[in-house]
């Protein structure tokens, strides 16, 4: 049965190093002060609040267009660059843009999800270990599980015979998220407990601030504790799973703390639960509403490589931010060490100087070297991974649904902070 959400504060017995949340909200830094005045455009808006869908997309599309860099008032301040060659300065620079920091909202975390919020040579230290996890060989290996895996889902649903689906809670949800506690020896059947914590931890908006942070860290103390169960476990019975391989893990020549290894199971967590879900939703909505796209697809699935690369390019969904560690410049517009920077990624793969009609679809784009996965040296570890699942998802809905179409008279919603659909209602023609 899964774990019920209440059993979050035993977690702290675990792990003390974490405080509670109310003494992280209290940290919340005042609002700084800011661009002086005329040097670069200031708004103030909530980046993270739910729209509907493909709202979030056009605002940067605009903000792009106005200037490529900018400050937002909203919360504590903070930068944001919405240019190709801003958005690459600051991922291959992280001498000048620390890594640790997730949110341009909370300025001094009081958390530490790793490798993703390490710089230096620590960061490189987890990622060489982890390297091999993750490598195209590795993932090769894990061909036949992923697309049973998909079979079954499309299968299952199919058999309903009703014509119609959630996408986003029937497939997109279930079927990468299964896969992923599977590798990481997390109980399956514990599946909805999982994505709730999920959800609260990256798709809460920014409303108030105090309670948002009530919510995150709660929601992170949860996960932690499960997985403090977990580790313990494994230590007694080693499997072959990620969490059984990381209690090896050395850093600077000492084992890693538990501390650590649970920060690494938060962030593994939040990754293969929600990156490729969400971007499923992205590419079937697209495909749902471009005849042609999907068309070619059924009749040359060869294209389907080339159509995932563009499909990622013009829906990427990731927001990171970075932390400004010495006075620089970004295009024009002056940063000082402590501010925080946002960097949507969409803006730079949507970014005209970047690609040519970067606005359009073309699914035969090539070359296309895009940045959906990141950059520098914190670019997505699972890109391999990922690629692979939505390569077998597009084979094999395509297989048994070749035609569908977005349910009549639904509004599609997305979240911000994290670019995503929270449902996508489908329907075709019944055989």
């Amino acid at each position: 049965m899964p774990r019920k959400a209440d059993a979050a504060p035993k977690t702290l017995k675990f792990n003390p190093e974490y405080p509670d949340a109310r003494s992280i909200v209290t940290q919340i830094e005042p609002v700084r002060s800011g661009p002086a005045p005329g040097t670069c455009p200031v708004h103030n808006f909530n980046y993270t609040e739910t729209k509907p869908a493909g709202t979030w997309h056009a605002r940067y599309d605009d903000l792009s267009s106005e200037s490529p860099v900018y400050w937002n008032q909203f919360g504590p301040g903070f930068w944001t660059v919405v240019s190709h060659e801003g958005i690459l300065e600051v991922l291959q620079n992280p001498e000048t843009f620390s890594n640790s920091v997730v949110t341009a909202l909370d300025p001094d975390p009081q958390y530490k999800w790793i490798p993703e919020m390490l710089d230096g040579a620590e960061h490189l230290q987890w990622r060489q270990q982890l390297g091999p996890l993750f490598s195209p060989k590795t993932v090769e290996r894990l061909e036949e599980k992923v697309r049973q895996r998909a079979i079954d889902l499309i299968d299952e649903i199919v058999a309903q015979g009703t014509g119609e689906c959630d996408l986003m809670a029937q497939f997109a949800q279930r079927y990468p998220t299964t896969i992923f506690l599977e590798l990481m020896g997390m109980p399956v059947e514990e599946l909805d407990q999982f994505m709730e914590w999920e959800h609260a931890i990256l798709h809460t908006p920014a409303g108030d601030l105090e309670t948002t942070q009530q919510v995150k860290i709660g929601a992170m103390q949860a996960v932690m504790g499960r997985f403090a169960e977990i580790i313990a476990e494994r230590r007694v019975d080693p499997r072959d799973d990620i969490v059984s391989k990381a209690l090896a893990f050395e850093v600077d020549g000492e084992p890693v703390s538990d501390a650590d290894l649970l920060s690494f199971c938060l962030l593994m967590f939040m990754a293969g639960l929600d990156t490729v879900a969400v971007t499923l939703g992205w590419i079937f909505q697209h495909l749902a509403t471009h005849t042609e796209d999907r068309q070619r697809i059924v009749d040359d699935p060869e294209v389907i490589p080339t159509a995932i690369e563009e499909l990622l390019r013009a829906y990427a969904i990731v927001i990171p931010a970075r932390k400004v560690m010495k006075d620089t410049e970004i295009q024009g517009c002056p940063m000082k060490a402590g501010d925080m920077v946002n960097i949507p990624l969409a803006t730079a793969t949507r970014d005209e100087a970047a690609f040519e009609n970067a606005k359009t679809v073309d699914i035969a784009r090539t070359p296309n070297n895009h940045i959906a996965f990141g950059a520098g040296p914190h670019r997505c570890l699972g890109s391999h991974l990922a690629r692979r699942e939505l390569k077998i998802a597009l084979e094999e809905w395509h297989k048994r649904i070749p035609e569908y179409r977005l349910s009549p008279d639904v509004e599609l919603i997305e979240t911000g902070g994290q670019l995503g659909l929270t449902s996508l209602p489908l329907e075709w023609d019944r055989n």
